[in-house]
Formats: structure tokens, sequence, C-alpha cells
């Protein structure tokens, strides 16, 4: 029996590892910072306790970059607004696989807010083919 028990104890602890938060996949994020709302959609990549991946911006996508702790994660991009850079700095408790709460910094202005992220299907993202197309009568 004792030679089965270090067996056990990696299995479980890989069921315990295999068992944590996975953020892989298309996320909707809402920010209200200083008064200000907005939604933007980010695609996350989870490999171990390290994340990346992109969100959509206002004019283009920026690679993110993060990490999970337990039920902590963090991650950050940098952008710019009106020709200045910035960095969006992002930290939340994982509340369930549904939802993600949390702060998010804009610096160097040292600006705060909050957000919420929630899970988004790829359906749920408009696309330039969903429209019906107009059919051209023959001639």
């Amino acid at each position: 029996m004792k030679k089965s028990l270090p067996f056990v104890l990696l299995l479980a602890t890989s069921a315990f590892a295999a068992g944590g938060p996975n953020m892989t996949g298309p996320w909707k994020i809402h920010n209200s910072i200083a008064g200000n709302e907005s939604d933007q959609q980010c695609k996350f990549v989870q490999a171990e306790n390290k994340l990346s991946g992109s969100c959509k911006t206002e004019d283009k996508d920026v690679q993110i970059s993060g990490s999970l702790d337990g039920k902590k994660i963090t991650w950050k991009y940098e952008s710019e607004y009106n020709g200045s850079p910035l960095t969006m700095i992002y930290a939340a408790t994982i509340e369930d696989a549904s939802k993600i709460a949390g702060s998010v910094e804009v610096q160097p202005y040292g600006v705060t807010g909050e957000f919420t992220a929630t899970p988004s299907k790829e359906e749920d993202k408009p696309k330039d083919d969903a429209k019906p197309k107009e059919e051209k009568p023959a001639k």
C-alpha cells in the first residue's frame, strides 16, 4: 500500500491543477473608468499560470500578457490615447467560470476604474457576412 501512496498523491495533485480556472477563449470586457463606460472583446490563451492573447481596442488589436495565481488574475496591454502611450493594467478575482470582476488602472495617468468580464461566444460578435446579401436580378 505504501508504494501506491506517491502515485495517488501525484494523481490528486494533477487533478487539482487541472480543475483550476481555464481562461482560454473569447471574453467580453466592460470597463467603467472615470465615468466612461466601454466594452471590448478579448481572446485569452492560458498556458499553465501564464496568460496571453489579444484585446480589440477602438482601432486595432493589442497583445496582452498576464498571469493567474489561484483565483487572482492580472493582465495588461499597451495602447495609446490621442497619440500618447498608455498601459492598461487589469487585476481581478475570478468569481466563477462565468465572471471576472476587478479593477483597471490607466498608466501613466493614474486613473482607475472597475471592470467585469464574461465569456463570449464567437457568434456574439458581429460579422460582415451576417447581413443578408441582396440578390441582383438576372439579366
